[in-house]
């Protein structure tokens, strides 16, 4: 169990503290949704969840084989729509995966992508098409 607190600062801003570190993190709503887009917004920080998600949990699979994911990259591209509300419709992930990973490997690591706690949480109706980038990073030392 993780507690996680929030305040609304006004302006369409919320500061949230996690409890365990105290680390804080600003959202504010996107300016195409009345708000200033000064920081992520809460869809940006769904976006944001998947990408980390599915590099951590790759990264705790790679550990247990001895792979190095070192460098491993990430992007995220979120579609917003609003039928029959507003809501995130896609999330685009494209991960740029370091070089040295064999046929066997890449395999295990796709599958643990498309399992990670976030891109199961996620409701079905949210495509999250997912691209494979291999041999894009150099293995770090």
């Amino acid at each position: 169990m993780v507690r996680i607190d929030v305040e609304y600062r006004g302006r369409l801003r919320c500061v949230s503290v996690h409890e365990p570190s105290g680390a804080e993190l600003a959202t504010d709503a996107p300016k195409d949704n009345q708000g200033e887009g000064a920081s992520f917004s809460p869809t940006d920080l769904v976006g944001t969840a998947l990408a980390t998600c599915v590099l951590t949990t790759m990264a705790i699979v790679a550990n247990r084989h001895g792979w190095k994911l070192e460098g491993a990259t990430a992007s995220v591209v979120k579609h917003m729509v609003a039928d029959p509300v507003r809501r995130i419709g896609k999330l685009e992930l494209t991960l740029r995966m370091p070089t040295g990973l064999d046929a066997k490997a890449r395999e295990i690591l796709e599958r643990t992508a498309h399992t990670c706690p976030v891109h199961k949480s996620l409701a079905p109706e949210v495509e999250k098409p997912m691209t494979f980038v291999w041999d894009a990073v150099p293995v770090s030392t």
